[in-house]
């Protein structure tokens, strides 16, 4: 569905933030990106809403370089969560998650159902939180209506930046359970960054592992635990193999 081709970005003074980036994304896959900060995971999530431009390769959109679409119709196509969540807090929930199906021009009927589905989607009761300002909500719920509203147009691709990294714990845990039932429900590709291995793990169909802007290892959970194609990659997951070792064995 989506094929990074020999993609680099190289900054003015001649520094790649990402280089020969060659990776595909399926079709209902959840595929995550990982690495350390300044590996080039958020820069690779903004080259493929094309808020900049790569500097070398294509990347492929259901067959089609995306240089092709009209960049805000290829963005609406591609809902966006972002570890700041950027709600508006003029608006309310609803109008927050209806932003992008007035874009479309749907119909108001169809968007007032749209926002009572997805709202009980992430579990949130449409009648208590509707009409509720963001500055009402807490942290966990800001997320969760992030979520509603990237989905609320209905796209094909959802983009997560380490949308769950500013939440404390026990949210956190939550929320990522709550994901992992709704990708199964929602039948989404969908491409998630993120530092921690753990969420990696737990969330991914596939993992990249990206290190100095390269991506040096994709593979699945048992993949990358079994067979580390370098020291680094070994490095990078050996944190994980202690820690369940001692809980009790790799899993």
């Amino acid at each position: 569905m989506i094929q990074f081709q020999e993609i680099s970005f190289k900054y003015p003074n001649g520094k790649f933030a990402v280089q020969d980036l060659t990776f595909s994304i399926e079709k209902g896959e959840c595929f995550v990106l990982i690495g350390p900060s300044g590996c080039g995971k958020t820069t690779t999530i903004k080259l493929l809403n094309r808020l900049i431009k790569p500097t070398d390769g294509v990347i492929l959109y259901e067959g089609v370089n995306i240089k092709e679409f009209d960049e805000f119709k290829l963005r609406r196509d591609f809902g966006y969560v972002l570890q700041q969540i950027a709600l508006f807090p003029h608006l309310n929930v609803e109008e927050n998650i209806s932003i992008v199906p007035e874009l479309k021009k749907w119909d108001k009927e169809r968007i007032k159902r749209r926002v009572s589905e997805l709202l009980k989607q992430v579990k949130l009761n449409p009648e208590d939180y509707k009409k509720r300002m963001i500055s009402d909500l807490s942290g966990g719920q800001q997320q969760r209506i992030g979520v509603a509203r990237a989905l609320a147009g209905d796209p094909s691709v959802l983009l997560m930046d380490e949308p769950f990294s500013a939440l404390d714990p026990v949210n956190r845990e939550q929320l990522q359970r709550d994901l992992k039932y709704l990708k199964d429900q929602i039948n989404k590709t969908i491409l998630f960054v993120t530092h921690d291995l753990q969420e990696a793990f737990y969330l991914g169909d596939r993992i990249g592992i990206m290190h100095d802007g390269e991506l040096v290892q994709i593979g699945t959970k048992d993949e990358l635990l079994n067979n580390p194609v370098n020291q680094f990659v070994e490095q990078f997951i050996s944190s994980y193999k202690e820690r369940n070792v001692v809980e009790g064995g790799v899993s």
